[in-house]
């Protein structure tokens, strides 16, 4: 960063920036107050002819139907409000305890800000760890990687590269290595880098998706549809009988004001009071009974939608699955192949695989695939600990997507290298039969879902490093297949 850049933008420009565009968060939709709850409560059919009618026992003088009737709806009406009350407040506060900070340069100073605070044009400084608060270009990166799985669903961190001029002006998309930018409600998942703000609140990507959900059309419950044709049918019965016994007592009797009584009498003897009563109280204990398992309901209604479902789509990082990356299967260059389960002990001859891979990963992992092949060697006591340590790398590049390692054990040097298949193939110079057997193995476990990364070694001829990794003689040591494991929690789900 030279110039402006490394200053960033000075207080008064972000004071009229933000006061131009608006807080650096999505739009909300309106709180819904005690009051609001309420009155929508009290427009569902059901309640309303239950009030309707314990008024109507009320004028007639029945104080103990009135009162009954009375009774239930309020209590009803009681519990559904503050159940939804008490979801309104959660959500509140877990809206309020998801919104990021954000370390800025302003006036040349690094300053920690509300998210919200953050405008168009601000330098934000990003570190491992960091939710990202904004839409941003990339000017300065340090082997800057982001996990973007909230917004492509992708569980595995992508690379991100210095934006080339007039890189801002294509069009972005979430998701894919070599990108200059990184997006709202991303976290840094390893380096750091700095980055120019492009986008805030509802012109992010993440903003983009909450309006594009804003304009959803919400088809109203099956139980709801039922119960409003019910009540209407029963209006229309209850009034033209209740007519009838007008004009026929009326006309036969004379009494018009006893005519008047006893029609609202049959009326209300046809409705039936109770069904509103049962529905909303089972409604009720329904929300209250998931609410004790940490499922929140902004609405009563969506249990019976809940519970009429027959198929569920949901999405499968996360929630189906861990989001975590594990050691899934191993093939060796002899055609032999192992699939990892809890209860399998893994043989001799998958042992210097699953070592190479480790010793190929970071010495402190921070990515999930590096995470789990250390787990993986940590899980299996007959490879003994590492001797030595590491004394030279070479990372990941996007011109050659392989890493390695060069270990020291006081005595000889060894290389350990891991990364796509294609890298490590080329590294390796495989024949056309070594690299047919090696793609088919690759191709027949990505059609299972999983990811593959092959591993290598190689021997340096002195302790001068090449200046790249093309300047070794590597063997190809095999295969290693990660997944992200099905939580124990979901049954039945195949793979």
């Amino acid at each position: 960063m030279t110039g402006l850049r490394a200053n960033g933008l000075s207080s008064a420009e972000a004071t009229g920036r933000l006061a131009a565009d608006g807080p650096n968060e999505l739009p909300r939709a309106g709180r819904r107050s005690v009051l609001r709850i309420a009155l929508e409560v009290l427009r569902e059919p059901m309640l309303a002819l239950l009030l309707a009618g314990g008024v109507a026992y009320l004028l007639l003088g029945d104080l103990t139907e009135a009162l009954i009737l009375l009774g239930f709806a309020t209590f009803s009406v009681g519990v559904t409000v503050i159940q939804e009350a008490r979801t309104e407040h959660v959500l509140e506060a877990l809206r309020d305890l998801s919104a990021p900070q954000a370390l800025v340069i302003r006036d040349g100073a690094r300053v920690h800000i509300a998210g919200r605070e953050v405008v168009r044009d601000d330098l934000i400084v990003l570190e491992q760890g960091d939710r990202i608060a904004a839409d941003a270009v990339l000017i300065e990166t340090s082997d800057l990687q982001t996990d973007e799985s909230l917004l492509t669903g992708e569980s595995l961190p992508v690379g991100k590269v210095i934006a080339a001029e007039g890189a801002e002006h294509d069009t972005r998309r979430p998701g894919g290595e070599g990108q200059p930018y990184v997006y709202s409600g991303s976290l840094v998942s390893r380096g750091s880098g700095t980055a120019r703000v492009l986008a805030t609140g509802p012109r992010s990507e993440i903003g983009r998706i909450g309006q594009s959900l804003a304009t959803l059309d919400t088809e109203a419950p099956r139980l709801r549809r039922e119960t409003t044709r019910i009540v209407t049918w029963c209006a229309i019965g209850g009034g033209a009988v209740a007519v009838t016994v007008v004009l026929l007592y009326g006309i036969l009797r004379g009494g018009w004001i006893e005519a008047v009584l006893a029609g609202i009498a049959i009326g209300m003897s046809m409705l039936p009071e109770e069904f509103p009563v049962v529905l909303t109280v089972f409604l009720a204990m329904g929300a209250w009974r998931i609410g004790k398992v940490g499922v929140l309901t902004r609405r009563a209604a969506a249990i019976e939608t809940l519970g009429s479902a027959t198929v569920l789509c949901t999405d499968k990082t996360g929630t189906l699955t861990e989001n975590r990356m594990s050691l899934a299967e191993l093939w060796v260059p002899t055609g032999e192949t192992l699939t990892i389960a809890p209860d399998v002990a893994v043989p001799d001859a998958y042992h210097a695989l699953i070592e190479t891979a480790a010793l190929a990963s970071a010495t402190e992992p921070t990515d999930p695939m590096d995470i789990a092949l250390r787990g993986a060697r940590a899980s299996v006591p007959a490879i003994a600990p590492p001797k030595g340590g590491p004394v030279h790398a070479y990372a990941l590049r996007p011109e050659l997507l392989a890493m390695s390692n060069i270990w020291d054990d006081g005595g000889t040097l060894s290389i350990t290298a891991k990364g796509a298949p294609e890298a490590i193939a080329g590294l390796c110079h495989l024949t056309s039969e070594a690299l047919a057997a090696m793609t088919a193995a690759v191709e027949a476990m990505a059609v299972r879902g999983i990811r593959v990364l092959a591993v290598a070694t190689a021997t340096p001829a002195n302790r001068n490093w090449a200046e790249t990794q093309n300047g070794y003689d590597y063997t190809l040591a095999g295969l290693v297949g990660l997944a992200d494991p099905i939580r124990a929690s979901v049954a039945g789900v195949g793979t």
